[in-house]
């Protein structure tokens, strides 16, 4: 016979409607009940629309189909008012000690220059004069110790909570400060999230005004995890300025309006290409596409960077342009970008 923990673990493989996160740890299923083949499960709701009720719904019946045990399915609704303590457990967001504010740097594909952003924006928050740190949540590709040009490992506190190594003057953690060469992370699902748990909460940050959160592209656990966890203040979402790369954006800026996310706004990377030798500006990716998405979805517009080839050695030596080259027109997009964060966090 089969028992409540072998029902539970089937529905861990259906997926909350636009999510990757499966619908147990989303806290949808209150209980499930078997007895003689028949199957009844009582679901949590708060505002889910019918239709995404449904999707739940009919995403259960397929998975219990498969065990021969069960000949039928029902279903009991609980709706829950929103602010009730179901509420408040599934957005546990508590604050982490020694931060001000949380910044989210998102993009709902790769390969639009999330981290390049993340790391920028970081270094034009401390020209500011602000208190900044850098977290690496790309648990599979952490990228900011090859851009930062660092590479200690973080130390211990008497209490055991890590010392975030710094450069540039920012306090910085990252997955990759533990992995030993090109090894990969072979994760699943909940061990991502007790990673990017344990960097929020078991680093001393040591009294930040902003820490900046470099996230993974995708509307995935690392981004659900953050939102539950951290007292997000906003999030920007990166875009490039072609059609395939907005489509995700839109993906983007929904999944953290959803989750009742502030949308700092959108920024076009690679918006255009600027000539190192004439000056002369060339619009290669259909440059104007992020600001007019911008507008269609009635976020900010938070401004242009453009193309240029210090970007990409800046990155990979190590030194990130905002600290190369502050005067040049890359900065200065970039400085720009950092302002209007400040201006909304004010």
């Amino acid at each position: 016979m089969i028992t409540k923990e072998d029902i539970i673990n089937q529905l861990r493989h259906v997926h909350y409607p636009g999510f990757t996160r499966d619908i147990v740890s989303f806290g949808v299923i209150r209980d499930a009940i078997f007895e003689n083949g028949r199957v009844e499960i009582v679901l949590s709701f708060t505002t889910e629309a019918p239709d995404k009720r449904g999707q739940i719904q009919e995403g259960i019946r397929k998975a219990l189909s498969s065990l021969p045990e069960v000949k039928e399915i029902n279903f009991k609704v609980v709706d829950i008012p929103q602010g009730s303590p179901r509420d408040r457990a599934m957005l546990e967001r508590k604050e982490i000690p020694g931060v001000r504010n949380v910044i989210a740097v998102a993009s709902g594909k790769g390969g639009v220059g999330k981290s390049t952003v993340a790391v920028n924006l970081a270094c034009a928050l401390k020209m500011l004069g602000r208190k900044v740190g850098l977290l690496d949540a790309d648990i599979y590709g952490p990228s900011i110790p090859i851009m930062m040009g660092l590479y200690d490992r973080p130390g211990l506190a008497e209490d055991q909570k890590f010392i975030p190594p710094q450069k540039f003057g920012l306090a910085m953690m990252s997955l990759g400060f533990f992995i030993e060469g090109d090894s990969p992370v072979i994760w699943r699902g909940p061990m991502v999230t007790g990673a990017i748990r344990q960097l929020l909460y078991d680093s001393q940050w040591g009294g930040l005004d902003d820490l900046v959160v470099d996230l993974p592209p995708g509307t995935g656990d690392a981004q659900l995890t953050l939102v539950q966890l951290a007292p997000l203040k906003g999030a920007v979402i990166v875009t490039t300025p072609q059609d395939v790369a907005l489509v995700d954006a839109r993906k983007g800026v929904s999944m953290f309006q959803r989750l009742e996310v502030k949308i700092f706004g959108i920024v076009e990377n690679m918006s255009y290409f600027i000539c190192p030798h004439c000056q002369h500006e060339t619009d290669i990716l259909s440059r104007g596409g992020g600001k007019r998405e911008a507008e269609r979805l009635s976020v900010p517009f938070l401004g242009e960077i453009p193309m240029d080839s210090s970007i990409c050695s800046g990155g990979d030596g190590g030194v990130p342009i905002v600290i190369q080259s502050p005067e040049s027109e890359v900065s200065r997009a970039f400085l720009h970008l950092a302002q209007s964060v400040v201006g909304q966090l004010s």
